[in-house]
C-alpha cells in the first residue's frame, strides 16, 4: 500500500497524527540520550580512571533526568567482559516505552509489515535482556550505527526518525515561508518567520544540493524547530525556544566542522556547553562524532528573532563544508583553508557554487595555463604567489562562481575568469619580494646592531658584546634559512633562479656583519689597548656607513616590488637613487678603511688590539663591497621585471 493511500484511509485517526508525531519526536530525543548513556557507560567501564563526560545539558534538553543517568554511567563496571549497570531494568523500560511511542505514527500510517516485524523484534529483545548486566553483543546491538553489520536499536531509531520527519511534512497544517508547521501558537508564527527569513536569505547558496527543509511545532512550553542539513544520520540541528531562550543542539561527524559552526554563531551570542567527542568502533566506521548544546539568552522579542534569523542564515555554509575544505588544502594550508571558508560565509558567498562549477579543477587548470615555469607538479598555490594572495585569489574565485550561477552563466565563463585572475597574481610575483624583503630585514637588523655597538662602546663591555654576538648569530641563521628556501624554490621553479642568486649574494652581507659582531665580542674579551677616541670614532663611522647602505637596500627592494613596464619616471628614479647611494657608501668605506689603517698603525701598539681593530675595519669594508654586489643584482632583477634589457 502506498503511503499516501494509507494516510487517506485513516479517517478520524488522522486527527491524532500531529500529537503522535510530536510525541515521537520527543521520544526520539530521549532514545538518543539513553543510547548515549549506554555508550558513555561502556567507555567509562573500559577506562574507569577517566572522568565521565558531562551530559547534563544534552540530557536535560532531551527531557531526561540528567542526574540519574549520569550516575548510571559513572557507576558502570566491567565484570567478566560484561557491562554491569545499576538500575538497568528502569533504563530498559524507558527505551521500550519510547521506542513504542516513536514507532506508533509510522506503523499507523505506513502499514508496512516489515516495519512492524522489525519494531516487534527489538521490543521483544529489550524485554528479554538480563536484569543487571549486558554482554558485549548486547551493547553492540543497542548502539551500533554502522550499516552492513546487521540491525540494531540505534539503526531502527534513525530509520524511524527519517520516516517521522517525512510524515511531519505531509501532516503540516500550514506552511510559513517554506517551513512545514502545525499546532503553533500566535507568537510562534513570528518566531518561525524570523528563522525562515534568515534561512531563505542564504538558502540559494546551496544551489542544486538537497537539504534545509524545516519543520516546526509546539511541545508544551517549547517551540521546536528542526532543520534537515543533509543526508548524514549524525548531522542534526534542533532548536528549542522557551520564553526568551533559544537552545540549539547540534551533532556532527566532523569535529573541525563543528568548531567552524561554533565560530559562525559567535556574533549571535552562543554560549556552548562542553563539546563532547565520542568514538566507538561500531559507530560511523570508527570515526568520532561531536555533540554540543548552545544557549542564546535574549533580552527581548526583537533580540530573540534576530538570534533565530542569524542562526538560520549560517546553516547553508555547513553543506559540503568538509569536502570544500579538503579541496582547498591542495592550494593552501589547513588553517588557511578554514579561513577562506569563514570569509566566504561572512561575505554570504559560500563554497557550494565553487564546488558545483568544478572546484579544485578550476584552480588546477588555471595553474596549468599560467605560463611556462610559473607552476610545476607538486607546487602549492600559496608557496608560489604567497599566502595573502592565495587567500584573496581563492575567495575571488568563489565569488565569481557564486555570481555566475546566480545569473545563469555557464561554468566555462568562470573557468576563463579564473585563468585570467591567476595570471594577474602570477605576474605580480609578490612572493619572491616577500622573501627578499625578509632577508633584507635581517641584514638591516645586523647592520643596526653592529653600528649601535660601535657607537656605544660595546667592545668595552663583555656582557654587551656577548649579547650582540649571540643576537647576530641568531639573525644570521634565520637569514640562512631564507637562502635555503629560495634555493628549494629555484630547483622547482625556473623564475626563482635570479631571486636565489640575489639572496645568496645578500647572505654574504649577513655573514660579514655577523663576523663583525664576533670581532667586537672578541675585542671585549681581549680588553683592547690603544683604541683611543679617534679609532673608535672612525670604526663607528664605518659601521654607520654600512647601516646607511643597508637602509638604502631595503628602500630599493620596496620600490622594486612595484616596478613594471608601466612604472612612472618617479618610481624608476627613486629606485636608481637608492642603488646609487649603496655605490657611494662602498666608495666611502674604501676611503674610511685606508684612513683607519693609518690611524690604527699610529695609535695602537699592542699586537692583538691592532690586529682586531684592523680586522674589524676590513670586515666592515668587505660588507660594503658585498652590499654593492647585492645592489647590482637587485638592479638586474628589477630591470628584468620592468622589461628593460641590457
Amino acid at each position: 500500500m502506498q503511503k499516501s493511500q494509507a494516510v487517506s484511509s485513516l479517517g478520524e485517526h488522522r486527527l491524532m497524527l500531529p500529537a503522535w508525531v510530536k510525541a515521537a519526536l520527543a521520544a526520539n530525543d530521549r532514545l538518543k540520550g539513553c543510547l548515549t548513556v549506554f555508550q558513555t557507560a561502556s567507555a567509562h567501564a573500559a577506562h574507569p580512571a577517566g572522568e565521565v563526560p558531562d551530559l547534563a545539558r544534552e540530557l536535560a534538553a532531551a527531557g531526561l533526568d540528567a542526574a540519574w543517568l549520569h550516575d548510571v554511567a559513572a557507576a558502570a563496571r566491567r565484570v567478566d567482559e560484561d557491562l554491569l549497570l545499576p538500575d538497568l531494568p528502569r533504563l530498559v523500560r524507558s527505551l521500550e516505552e519510547d521506542l513504542g511511542t516513536m514507532a506508533r505514527p509510522v506503523l499507523e500510517t505506513a502499514g508496512d509489515s516489515a516495519d512492524a516485524a522489525r519494531v516487534k523484534h527489538w521490543l521483544d529483545w529489550l524485554r528479554a535482556l538480563p536484569p543487571d548486566r549486558l554482554s558485549v553483543r548486547h551493547v553492540d546491538a543497542l548502539t551500533r550505527g554502522r550499516r552492513g553489520d546487521g540491525d540494531s536499536v540505534h539503526l531502527l531509531v534513525m530509520d524511524l526518525h527519517k520516516q517521522i520527519n517525512k510524515l511531519a511534512g505531509e501532516l503540516a497544517s500550514e506552511v510559513i515561508d517554506g517551513a512545514n508547521v502545525w499546532d503553533l501558537q500566535p507568537q510562534d508564527r513570528t518566531r518561525v518567520a524570523a528563522f525562515m527569513r534568515g534561512l531563505n536569505r542564504t538558502a540559494m547558496l546551496k544551489f542544486e544540493h538537497p537539504g534545509l527543509d524545516t519543520a516546526a511545532t509546539r511541545d508544551g512550553e517549547r517551540l521546536l524547530l528542526q532543520n534537515d542539513i543533509g543526508t548524514n544520520d549524525a548531522h542534526v540541528l534542533v532548536l528549542q525556544v522557551a520564553d526568551r531562550t533559544v537552545t540549539l543542539t547540534y551533532s556532527d561527524l566532523h569535529r573541525i566542522r563543528f568548531e567552524f559552526f561554533q565560530s559562525l554563531l559567535v556574533p549571535f551570542g552562543a554560549n556552548w556547553s562542553q563539546l563532547e567527542s565520542r568514538t566507538d568502533p561500531a559507530l560511523n566506521q570508527g570515526a568520532a562524532y561531536s555533540v554540543g548544546t548552545a544557549r542564546f539568552d535574549c533580552a527581548d522579542e526583537p533580540a530573540l528573532e534576530a538570534a533565530l534569523e542569524g542562526i538560520a542564515s549560517r546553516i547553508v555554509f555547513l553543506i559540503d563544508w568538509n569536502r570544500a575544505r579538503k579541496r582547498l588544502q591542495a592550494f593552501v594550508g589547513k588553517e588557511e583553508a578554514i579561513a577562506v571558508l569563514a570569509e566566504a560565509a561572512r561575505l554570504d558567498i559560500g563554497h557550494r557554487a565553487w564546488l558545483q562549477v568544478g572546484g579544485e579543477r578550476l584552480v588546477f587548470a588555471a595553474m596549468q595555463a599560467a605560463g611556462e615555469g610559473a607552476f610545476q607538479i607538486g607546487d602549492r598555490l600559496d608557496e608560489v604567489i604567497g599566502k595573502a594572495d592565495a587567500h584573496a585569489f581563492l575567495l575571488a574565485v568563489m565569488r565569481l562562481a557564486c555570481d555566475a550561477l546566480r545569473r545563469g552563466q555557464p561554468p566555462a565563463l568562470v573557468a576563463d575568469e579564473t585563468r585570467m585572475l591567476l595570471a594577474q597574481h602570477v605576474r605580480q610575483r609578490t612572493s619572491e619580494f616577500d622573501l627578499l624583503a625578509e632577508h633584507a630585514a635581517y641584514c638591516h637588523a645586523l647592520a643596526q646592531a653592529v653600528s649601535d655597538g660601535l657607537a656605544h662602546g660595546a667592545e668595552r663591555s663583555g656582557k654587551a658584546a656577548r649579547e650582540l654576538a649571540l643576537r647576530s648569530k641568531d639573525w644570521e641563521r634565520q637569514a640562512d634559512h631564507l637562502v635555503m628556501q629560495a634555493r628549494e624554490k629555484a630547483e622547482r621553479q625556473p623564475r626563482w633562479g635570479p631571486v636565489a642568486r640575489l639572496i645568496e649574494q645578500s647572505d654574504d652581507v649577513a655573514d660579514a656583519l655577523e663576523e663583525a659582531a664576533f670581532l667586537i665580542s672578541l675585542s671585549a674579551e681581549q680588553h683592547v689597548n690603544g683604541w683611543n677616541g679617534q679609532v673608535r670614532k672612525l670604526l663607528a663611522r664605518l659601521g654607520a656607513t654600512v647601516l646607511q647602505a643597508a637602509q638604502d637596500q631595503v628602500k630599493a627592494l620596496a620600490i622594486a616590488r612595484t616596478l613594471s613596464a608601466n612604472s612612472d619616471a618617479v618610481d624608476n628614479d627613486a629606485f636608481l637613487r637608492a642603488t646609487w647611494r649603496v655605490l657611494q657608501a662602498e666608495r666611502q668605506c674604501d676611503a674610511l678603511l685606508r684612513e683607519a689603517r693609518r690611524l690604527i698603525i699610529g695609535a695602537v701598539r699592542d699586537a692583538p688590539s691592532l690586529m682586531l681593530a684592523n680586522d674589524l675595519a676590513s670586515v666592515l669594508e668587505l660588507t660594503s663591497d658585498r652590499q654593492l654586489a647585492a645592489a647590482y643584482a637587485l638592479r638586474d632583477l628589477a630591470f628584468d621585471k620592468a622589461g628593460v634589457r641590457g
